[in-house]
């Protein structure tokens, strides 16, 4: 795959979009997308780049787990002597897990990588490349590193965008992405753009570290809590805001919630996909947590598992709390069988950490965590004797989430 550096154009670019945005990286300053002011169609939607959206693009769990086992066999069965040495020194993290950790030749360093990319899920170009860069991160800060050294961006233009809409479009989706990466004190050295039939927005984050700056997530023990760091339901605030422009879908949720109702989940929730969870991250340390993942495509059930099937301790998580973006979960319900947001299989883009923490530590990481970013953090299960399973209580209690003013 060749990459590009990016060249003093480019950047003279994203600094003229800069300039128009004000200070883009204040969202309260921040106009939404307004296709009309940027000499666009009124009717124009970035979502309707992709037939897919966001993390709807995953391959299932069980089928990726049966392809990525050829690739495990190949690394277990090597006979290379020096890297049986390093995996005794370090041991190597790879497929399953958020990360890829991997002993380097030179004395004591590990390569933390991750990658990442999807489909377009908002119709704020800006707002799109901060989430894409948001979520390629989260996988970093889910292992406690919160230091990113490099970013390469993944871009593909969608074929069926007219040039006015690219040259539009295309330099904000950069900017966020790139805004997004400032924030997070990384910057972006290179990456590639293609054109493709659906519009892709992604990338690669990289560090070199010790081994004490990451938390190997297999450390949960029996009395530990599970605590999450953003609300659930971001999948169905985005397509309940999208059914606004459908009528027959619009009629189907309408009873439950109102236009008001959606266009406020749909900010939350792009407010909440655009965090960092950077803080989240660095308490972790703070607060000795036991091991994390990052809720993404799979679900909170689906991470959870994953999470637990991992543990180096016979344990088993049980989750009796779900924080769910205000009157999402009725929208949910109203759909039937569609989303399973209650069933925890709902898939999130750039959601929370869920964090294995000792109980006597849980209520102060919340408290902490909230001072800091003026978010709520929620205790939402346990930890258990078990199976390295996880399963939600049949009746779990909803806690709605408002809107952030």
């Amino acid at each position: 795959m060749g990459d590009y550096q990016v060249t003093n154009v480019q950047q003279d670019a994203l600094g003229a979009v800069q300039l128009e945005l004000g200070n883009p990286n204040t969202l309260a300053l921040r106009r939404p997308f307004d296709p009309l002011a940027h000499d666009l169609e009124s009717t124009f939607r970035l979502t309707r780049f992709a037939d897919l959206k966001g993390r709807g693009c995953k391959v299932p769990q069980e089928v990726l787990n049966q392809l990525v086992e050829g690739l495990q066999q190949d690394y277990n069965n090597s006979g290379d002597e020096h890297s049986h040495f390093m995996h005794m020194a370090t041991p190597r993290i790879g497929i399953g897990l958020d990360c890829s950790v991997t002993p380097l030749r030179h004395g004591g360093l590990c390569l933390v990588q991750t990658t990442d990319f999807f489909y377009p899920l908002v119709d704020d170009p800006y707002m799109m490349g901060k989430i894409a860069c948001a979520n390629v991160l989260s996988d970093l800060y889910a292992m406690g590193v919160t230091e990113c050294d490099n970013m390469l961006m993944l871009l593909a233009v969608s074929t069926k965008m007219t040039e006015k809409e690219r040259d539009v479009v295309i330099p904000l989706i950069m900017r966020g992405f790139k805004d997004s990466a400032l924030e997070a004190g990384t910057s972006v050295n290179g990456g590639q753009t293609v054109v493709n039939p659906w519009c892709t927005i992604g990338g690669v984050a990289t560090t070199v570290c010790q081994p004490n700056e990451y938390i190997v997530p297999d450390n949960a023990v029996v009395g530990d809590v599970l605590v999450l760091t953003k609300p659930l339901g971001t999948q169905v605030a985005v397509n309940a805001h999208q059914w606004l422009d459908q009528p027959e879908r619009w009629n189907r949720i309408k009873l439950v919630v109102s236009e008001e109702d959606v266009r406020k989940a749909y900010h939350r929730a792009m407010d909440s996909m655009a965090r960092l969870n950077r803080i989240a991250s660095r308490l972790m340390h703070k607060y000795n947590a036991h091991g994390a993942t990052d809720i993404t495509g799979f679900g909170l059930l689906g991470h959870a598992q994953t999470l637990a099937s991992h543990q180096k301790n016979e344990v088993s998580f049980v989750i009796h709390n779900l924080p769910v973006i205000a009157k999402m979960a009725a929208v949910a319900k109203a759909c039937g069988n569609m989303f399973q947001l209650l069933q925890g299989h709902s898939a999130e883009t750039s959601g929370g950490l869920l964090i294995c923490l000792p109980r006597e530590q849980a209520a102060a990481y919340c408290k902490d965590i909230e001072k800091q970013e003026g978010y709520q953090a929620w205790i939402i299960g346990i930890v258990e004797k078990g199976n390295r399973s996880a399963r939600i209580i049949d009746k779990p209690r909803v806690i709605e989430v408002p809107a952030k003013e």
